[in-house]
């Protein structure tokens, strides 16, 4: 961590304790505990629904719920926060930190793949959180879009993805070329406003007009 990253977080709200012992516990028990989204961004993400106060918010890609408690810090208690995650091994651990927010009643979870299970939700949403297969950001933009109602946020994580999209990818590489097709697909997209954000590995912003 950088003296700039440092002096950041310590002139940012802090991390609740529940959220420490997560990412401790990520770091010590998970394969790939980079993929949280850790105590600046979770910050970002909790001051986005302050600010935006959405009634529903859908998030592709839970893993160990650290962004969907950060997030649901920030909603109403008459919110609610619909997680998805295709891994349902994570469950055991994810469900440690989450029933015992303050928070839980705010939260529904749902294993399976996003693309068969938003079909089934049976909700529009005013904010949209993708963290999850890379190879699919633009599956997953098209099929929220029609549900996301006008003046709705998506916020799509790791859009910078270590800087490989500013190179050209091999064609083995899925991931890459994942990003860079929904990166593309927002940049040409008029029916919408957009920022890249260069916080961690990217976040983009966008509004639906």
């Amino acid at each position: 961590m950088s003296i700039l990253d440092t002096y950041i977080l310590s002139h940012i709200d802090p991390e609740s304790e529940l959220l420490q012992e997560l990412t401790r516990d990520a770091h010590v028990n998970l394969l790939r505990p980079r993929m949280i989204a850790g105590h600046l961004q979770g910050r970002v993400l909790k001051m986005l629904c302050r600010i935006l106060r959405p009634r529903r918010i859908l998030e592709i890609g839970t893993y160990t719920g650290y962004a969907t408690l950060c997030m649901a810090e920030g909603i109403d208690n008459n919110a609610l926060i619909h997680t998805i995650e295709i891994e349902e091994e994570m469950e055991d651990f994810m469900m440690k930190y989450i029933t015992r927010s303050p928070y839980k009643d705010r939260i529904r979870i749902h294993f399976g793949d996003a693309m068969d299970v938003i079909p089934l939700l049976n909700e529009t949403f005013d904010m949209v959180f993708i963290d999850a297969d890379k190879q699919h950001y633009s599956d997953y933009y098209d099929l929220v879009f029609p549900i996301l109602l006008p003046g709705g946020v998506i916020v799509a994580d790791n859009t910078l993805w270590d800087g490989k999209v500013a190179e050209i990818p091999p064609s083995t590489d899925k991931q890459t070329r994942g990003i860079l097709k929904f990166n593309e697909k927002v940049k040409q997209d008029t029916r919408i406003e957009k920022v890249i954000l260069p916080l961690r590995d990217g976040l983009t912003v966008i509004r639906k007009k």
